[in-house]
């Protein structure tokens, strides 16, 4: 039995056009069905299987079939993303093929030697933004920033609440007093500790 070959081309917006994309994959020696090319607008920043194209030829795929892209980015958002997306389809027994990459199938020996410099890179690209993040936030709390979400409740508020709170008063009656749900009034008693 023959493979089924399938495109995927997707462009971030409306007056952007799939049409190189097909044009490129047909150049490239793959005869794709018309009806086998599924194309969509949708933004590069969407996971994978989030983009609802993706996901409904994702169910259209059987173990055999032949999936092409022109660059690795329409597999998914990030390098984490593309793994994911490729580890899937080649657990489903699809092959996908990246023009950008030689034509290479990623499912392949040769195209898992690419794959594993994809997720080396998506894990250095995940460690990086834990880093800048982790950096970020000490450099915020050394300038005295306060983190986290800002207080809808004066200083004033806070110890009338706590007062409050002493004498027994409710949650739910100095949320309503005070036009806030329970959980500020708890985490003021949170920050008094």
């Amino acid at each position: 039995m023959m493979s089924r070959v399938f495109a995927y081309c997707r462009v971030s917006t409306l007056d952007q056009t799939t049409e190189n994309q097909a044009r490129e994959i047909q150049t490239a020696g793959f005869a794709v069905e018309p009806k086998r090319i599924i194309e969509e607008t949708v933004s590069g920043s969407v996971a994978a299987m989030e983009r609802k194209g993706f996901a409904k030829l994702v169910d259209r795929l059987e173990a055999g079939d032949v999936l092409v892209v022109t660059k690795l980015d329409r597999l998914g958002r990030n390098a984490i993303d593309v793994r994911t997306s490729v580890e899937r389809l080649a657990a489903d027994g699809i092959k996908v093929h990246c023009l950008a990459l030689g034509g290479v199938d990623l499912t392949s020996a040769a195209g898992k030697m690419t794959m594993s410099v994809i997720s080396a890179v998506a894990e250095f690209e995940r460690d990086l933004l834990i880093e800048r993040t982790q950096s970020g936030l000490a450099r915020a709390k050394a300038q005295g920033k306060a983190l986290g979400r800002p207080t809808a409740l004066s200083k004033a508020q806070q110890q009338e609440i706590m007062d409050e709170r002493a004498k027994g008063t409710s949650l739910g009656v100095l949320a309503q007093r005070y036009g806030v749900s329970r959980a500020a009034i708890q985490r003021v008693e949170k920050r008094a500790l």
